[in-house]
């Protein structure tokens, strides 16, 4: 599917209500974090979609708009999340990524881009010349990424109790 920004708009807009419907009201069973850098939980997923507002998306298109490949990209710790959460409640973490979409979204509404600013490139510190429409799809299918790694991260808290129905069951493959 060639990109498109106002469908990309919708998935952007779509994703803190879903995660909100889909674990607000949760107990901390399912999105507490474990404390590691390799079994992320709701927790640390929400975190991390918090600071990739403030660090990545929208500041990295400002970016490539008003440098083009001259302007490097900062690197982006995908880790911060742990210490940035820390003294957080869940809920408190839903609300301040739905606050940071919010204004994400509004920034990103404000600029009108055109079809040739989406073809302006940007320097990544890793991957090298990169265009702002590549940003702008990258930042939904990350959304749709933590939205799967989260639902999968639940799963597996039950993947011995299904028993033998694992084995229909993709997501704890």
């Amino acid at each position: 599917m060639k990109f498109d920004l106002g469908n990309a708009v919708e998935v952007l807009t779509a994703t803190p209500a879903a995660l909100k419907v889909m674990l607000g009201g949760l107990s901390k069973v399912w999105t507490a974090s474990a404390g590691t850098e390799n079994d992320w939980q709701a927790f640390d997923v929400i975190g991390h979609l918090i600071h990739a507002e403030e660090t990545d998306w929208i500041p990295r298109a400002k970016i490539i708009l008003e440098h083009g490949v001259d302007g490097v990209f900062e690197p982006f710790d995908r880790f911060a999340q742990f210490e940035r959460s820390k003294g957080k409640t869940f809920g408190e973490l839903l609300d301040e990524f739905a606050k940071a979409r919010q204004a994400s979204l509004s920034t990103l509404s404000s600029w009108s881009l055109t079809d040739d600013q989406l073809e302006l490139k940007g320097n990544h510190p890793e991957l090298g010349d990169v265009t702002l429409g590549q940003l702008l799809a990258t930042w939904v299918v990350h959304d749709l990424t933590h939205i799967r790694q989260i639902a999968t991260a639940m799963a597996k808290k039950y993947a011995v109790e299904v028993g033998p129905w694992k084995q229909y069951l993709s997501i704890l493959s």
